[in-house]
């Protein structure tokens, strides 16, 4: 019997627990680059000290495996790859790749290891006749920001691959990410499949490749609640021409089903015309705090630090079906605005905007500008201004703004 078995386990379900932690916080609004970078050190350190007697730790791994659960497969994978044991690593991926949940945490090991460990293994897996690892690959690639090259390529001619909806749906959303701009021919065949996941993707890269004429196939995800309408929003808004641009928020206004959506566009827009309607929605609870963090996307105004928030905001009347509406949890950690005071502030400064043009974070758009925020913002504020400055220009790839901040 291992007479440290039991510190072992507590390495194993702090690292694991650590990572569900961080994979939470990439897309929080009160979270940036430093504090994430807090929570890897600390996972590391779990990840080490289950190092140092590998076989003794291992065993634990394979119980933990048997749940097929993200963050106990994310250890097991970084322990089994830095053990450069065969068995344990094919073990690790066998159960990664069993469910969604699973190759979550799989794909962010390959993301987290150094290159030196994980390129062998990427290359066996462009290599493999199963498909699931060439999706691996391409996932691993996607993480890690790295061009697959002529791997890519001939995936895309093989009918088995396009025929795998994961595999294909990836290899279109990693042509835009890497700006492979030889590969434009492919996206606008792939536009034609009837397949959701597989259209989407084809025309969100057709856009970061610079082919705006891909915004009205978005017209249809942005005006129907489904899994990829946040998506089209983030992207189509940031191109489509002022006038076109209003025209859909008023439509989205108009549905009232879809007034967070029209509060999410106008973040995205950055048009400071739109800002005095979001103070006045703001007094309805159910969209104060996601129209709060819309009017700091377009104003750069940093409610907590302006004092502008409602210190003790439990009087305020909620829904009463708001720990059922999932919708409301992406609004938990953002601070209730202090409207009376916001709309005083906006009188004053308000002026020093200019309706009709584009803002982000208080700035009139610009490399320079999206660089600083992309660099010191908060995670979704990161997340914008990465997609920013890729669609500024048709060579700069999209950064992974969810990757391990210093690997």
């Amino acid at each position: 019997m291992n007479p440290y078995k039991v510190i072992y386990e507590q390495f194993f379900d702090e690292a694991s627990f650590l990572w569900e932690l961080r994979s939470t916080a990439v897309d929080l609004p009160d979270y940036n680059a430093e504090a994430l970078n807090e929570i890897e050190q600390r996972i590391d350190i779990q990840l080490d000290g289950l190092m140092v007697a590998v076989e003794d730790a291992w065993p634990i791994c394979l119980e933990a495996l048997t749940q097929e659960e993200s963050g106990g497969v994310f250890t097991s994978a970084i322990i089994a790859f830095r053990s450069h044991d065969t068995a344990k690593i094919q073990k690790a991926v066998e159960v990664g790749l069993s469910n969604d949940e699973a190759v979550r945490g799989l794909i962010s090991a390959l993301g987290w290891l150094p290159g030196k460990l994980v390129h062998p293994w990427v290359k066996k897996f462009f290599s493999s006749k199963d498909l699931d690892h060439k999706y691996l690959a391409l996932a691993a690639c996607s993480v890690r920001r790295e061009n697959p090259a002529e791997h890519l390529n001939r995936m895309l001619d093989r009918d088995d691959c396009k025929e795998h909806e994961k595999l294909y749906a990836r290899a279109l959303r990693l042509i835009g990410e890497l700006k492979r701009q030889d590969l434009i021919l492919v996206l606008l065949e792939a536009v034609k499949s009837d397949d959701e996941n597989i259209k989407f993707w084809s025309n969100w890269s057709r856009i970061l490749l610079g082919d705006h004429s891909a915004l009205e196939n978005l017209e249809a995800f942005i005006f129907e609640n489904g899994p990829f309408q946040h998506k089209a929003i983030n992207i189509a808004f940031r191109v489509l021409p002022m006038e076109l641009a209003r025209k859909w928020i008023t439509r989205l206004v108009d549905n009232k089903e879809q007034i967070r959506a029209a509060v999410k566009s106008t973040g995205v827009l950055g048009d400071p015309h739109a800002v005095n309607w979001l103070i006045k929605i703001m007094q309805d609870p159910s969209i104060a705090r996601i129209s709060a963090e819309s009017f700091g996307l377009i104003t750069g105004i940093d409610l907590e630090a302006r004092g502008l928030i409602l210190e003790d905001p439990s009087n305020i009347a909620m829904l009463p079906n708001e720990e059922d509406d999932v919708s409301l949890n992406e609004d938990e950690n953002l601070p209730w605005p202090d409207v009376d005071k916001l709309s005083k502030l906006w009188i004053n400064e308000g002026v020093n905007f200019v309706s009709g043009q584009r803002y982000f974070m208080g700035q009139p758009i610009s490399p320079e500008s999206v660089r600083y925020r992309l660099n010191n913002a908060y995670q979704r504020q990161r997340h914008a201004a990465a997609l920013e400055l890729s669609l500024s220009d048709s060579v700069i790839p999209l950064q992974n703004t969810r990757a391990r901040v210093q690997p």
